[in-house]
């Protein structure tokens, strides 16, 4: 049973997390071309249609964390998109030199995120697809069981 410290350590966490996300999705559609860029320099395929996907990922995931819906299944969400950025952009073994600590430093730095994601995931109650409660959040359909 959480505490209401465990409650309120939970609701920061995943606060954080939405912001985490949300402001780099909205900073892929106000500096496209920059993160377009970015992405080529990469060699990620499809890059502009990976650049909308991405950016409607982290906005959309980052609504549904800080309003509490569907945590585990957007927490698992994000798990596979930081693996797919990782293994896509911070590809340190493709540069030499501070490009190379640079990669590695982010993609460490996701793993820690991928880590706390997990962490969210396992933390936050399971819940059926249901359309007649798919708008409601995860606390109050965990009341309704």
């Amino acid at each position: 049973m959480p505490t209401p410290n465990s409650n309120a350590l939970l609701v920061s966490g995943r606060l954080l997390l939405a912001l985490y996300f949300l402001l780099p999705g909205v900073m892929k559609f106000a500096q496209f071309e920059m993160h377009l860029g970015l992405m080529n320099r990469h060699a990620v395929p499809a890059p502009e249609l990976m650049l909308i996907i991405a950016g409607l990922a982290n906005v959309i995931g980052a609504l549904l964390l800080a309003t509490n819906r569907h945590v585990r299944l957007v927490a698992l969400g994000f798990v596979v998109y930081i693996v797919l950025v990782n293994f896509m952009l911070h590809d340190f073994w493709n540069f030499e030199g501070l490009e190379a600590r640079h990669e590695l430093q982010n993609f460490i730095k996701n793993l820690g995120i991928l880590a706390g994601l997990l962490v969210l995931a396992g933390a936050s109650c399971k819940r059926a697809f249901s359309l007649s409660n798919i708008l409601k959040s995860d606390s109050s359909v965990a009341s309704e069981t």
